[in-house]
């Protein structure tokens, strides 16, 4: 891993590390509190079909239905912010860091599913999966293109990463570096 700056006192291993703390924290957390057995005396059956749940949830009522939604954006959304903040690049691009964090959520949210299926009183549900990726992919958009273009502009550095072009008699051709050919 090549570091910019000085070795381990640059903000951005700071960062690196702080995300990677609060991140293995948030884990910690969510496996806690989604992996432990409950006591109830029944079951729902698991739930592999797309919106059922939140379907029932909306028809529960609004106060009703915007909490158990809610409790099922906000559980992993915390994800949006510490997977870019623990990988602590500011030049990443939008699209494809918001692709690599959603799926990162998506695949975390799967692997709960799957292991709450073998712990008692815990059922899996599809919903969940859907929402708990929501609510990552609504974070990483609300908050890291914003706070990546606030640093780029701190610290100067230009919005686009660009190419130099230089002017010939056939037109503007990219600037590369050259490699000599042996003889």
């Amino acid at each position: 891993m090549q570091l910019e700056g000085s070795a381990c006192g640059s903000a951005a291993f700071r960062v690196r590390v702080a995300g990677s703390v609060l991140l293995a924290a948030h884990l910690a957390f969510v496996a806690w509190l989604m992996l432990r057995p409950l006591d109830v005396p029944w079951v729902m059956p698991a739930n592999l079909r797309p919106l059922t749940t939140i379907r029932a949830d909306l028809a529960l009522g609004g106060a009703q239905a915007a909490r158990r939604i809610g409790e099922g954006l906000v559980l992993l959304a915390p994800l949006g912010v510490l997977l870019p903040m623990a990988h602590g690049r500011i030049d990443s691009r939008p699209l494809p860091s918001g692709l690599r964090t959603t799926a990162a959520g998506a695949l975390v949210s799967v692997g709960i599913a799957l292991l709450q299926s073998g712990v008692p009183g815990r059922v899996v549900d599809v919903d969940t999966v859907l929402l708990n990726t929501a609510g990552v992919a609504l974070v990483y958009g609300a908050v890291v293109p914003a706070v990546r273009a606030r640093l780029r502009r701190r610290a100067g550095r230009p919005q686009r990463r660009t190419v130099p072009v230089e002017e010939t008699a056939q037109g503007r051709t990219p600037t590369i570096p050259r490699v000599g050919i042996a003889p």
